[in-house]
């Protein structure tokens, strides 16, 4: 079902009853013109849902979390960018429960209901004491008006703000869900490589928001590769504080929610992917007429994910051996014999392949299509009926200058 709902400003805090702060507190840098430290707060408590890294390497908040998420209910979460706290064993354990605690403290909220987050160096232990004493500096200063200086403290080498908001029309009335993510690097799918927070002021039970959660992010996060790491740190909640007084009461506003959730992740994916690390293009891939959607799954996420074809995408190389040659490897049911492939952007369609074989193209024209921001490569087979939508970027020298020196 497609959901009718509006954009609306507010990011992060627009559903009733949240807000946030941010402040520079120096986690890992002295540009105090960018926070680092970030609180999102809920004025009651909210049904919780969240997913987490499948990394077995995974970092301290991660374990936190797993466990106050058992409660299916919190009201606040804290964020630093800057230091992942990954890979500090039982120091950083007690430095991630040190900052749940007085963050509780502070809010006047019981043991297990805020959810503490990190992204950035792995193997530095936290600056806790800086962390405790921005909270602290946080919490007088917590306003529905400050959801988009949370969404710039939790970045690290992303370029922009990943924030959007919405409302949402359903029988007994209307809700409104927020967004705020971060991912640049150590982007691929298995839960892609980020920080995802959703909010919304809906009345709805956490079973019914962790299915749809999990929903929402096989078709977008799970489809989302920028190079091929999966991180240690990687999390998306979504917290829902009844304000709104609405309810999720019948099956046709539950099919409603769930297909707004699924649109934000789509959304946050494809922002993902395109301020990838220095990124020129993102790379839309739709894969159809496979076997099966899990066959279209495999050649979407691999044409996506492919180095070669990044690396032909940033240079506008029209190269479509290197799509199919990560089609016929991506495990797939494919048949080449059957197999189209075109290229796709604001500056025309260029159709570069067809049953298998390459075909005469305008390479002038192929050059403009790769050209643009955004590119689409629609990957067609005559084998049946399964499609699918991966999201990625190209591949270009500054990635290689950012990750060369990024714990220094």
């Amino acid at each position: 079902m497609k959901a009718n709902y509006t954009a609306i400003d507010g990011g992060v805090t627009a559903p009733l009853g949240f807000r946030a702060g941010a402040v520079y507190v120096g986690v890992k840098s002295r540009k105090k013109h960018k926070p680092d430290l970030a609180m999102l707060v809920s004025d009651r408590p909210c049904a919780s849902a969240a997913l987490f890294t499948t990394n077995r390497f995974c970092a301290a908040p991660v374990t936190l979390d797993r466990e106050i998420l058992k409660k299916g209910r919190a009201r606040a979460i804290v964020v630093n960018s800057g230091n992942a706290n990954a890979g500090t064993g039982e120091r950083g354990l007690r430095d991630a429960k040190a900052i749940e605690t007085e963050a509780e403290r502070l809010l006047g909220l019981g043991e297990d209901e805020v959810f503490v987050c990190s992204t950035g160096v792995i193997g530095a232990y936290l600056p806790t004491q800086k962390i405790l004493d921005g909270m602290r500096r946080i919490v007088p200063d917590l306003s529905p008006d400050k959801g988009s200086d949370a969404a710039w403290a939790i970045c690290t080498t992303d370029r922009v703000r990943k924030e959007a908001s919405y409302e949402l029309a359903l029988s007994g009335g209307t809700v409104r869900v927020g967004a705020m993510a971060k991912g640049s690097g150590m982007i691929h799918p298995n839960m892609a490589t980020m920080l995802l927070y959703l909010t919304s002021d809906v009345r709805a039970e956490a079973s019914d928001l962790q299915q749809m959660l999990s929903a929402a992010a096989d078709k977008s996060f799970h489809m989302c590769t920028v190079d091929g790491d999966t991180s240690t740190n990687d999390s998306a909640f979504l917290l829902a504080n009844g304000a709104s007084g609405v309810s999720l009461a019948t099956g046709a506003d539950r099919a409603a929610f769930a297909s707004l959730i699924t649109d934000v992740c789509v959304d946050m994916a494809k922002r993902i992917a395109s301020d990838g690390e220095g990124a020129t293009h993102l790379i839309e891939v739709h894969a159809c007429g496979l076997p099966t959607e899990r066959d279209a799954r495999l050649v979407a996420k691999s044409v996506a994910g492919s180095t070669l074809f990044k690396a032909a995408v940033s240079g506008r190389d029209a190269n479509w051996g290197r799509i199919m040659a990560a089609a016929g490897y991506s495990g797939a049911d494919v048949d080449p014999a059957h197999a189209d492939c075109v290229l796709r952007s604001a500056a025309g369609e260029v159709q570069v392949m067809s049953d298998g074989f390459g075909v005469d193209f305008d390479e002038e024209l192929a050059a403009k299509v790769l050209s643009e921001h955004d590119i689409t490569v629609i990957v067609r087979f005559r084998q049946g009926d399964g499609e699918a939508t991966a999201w990625g970027c190209d591949l270009t020298r500054e990635y290689v200058r950012i990750n060369g020196d990024w714990r220094t």
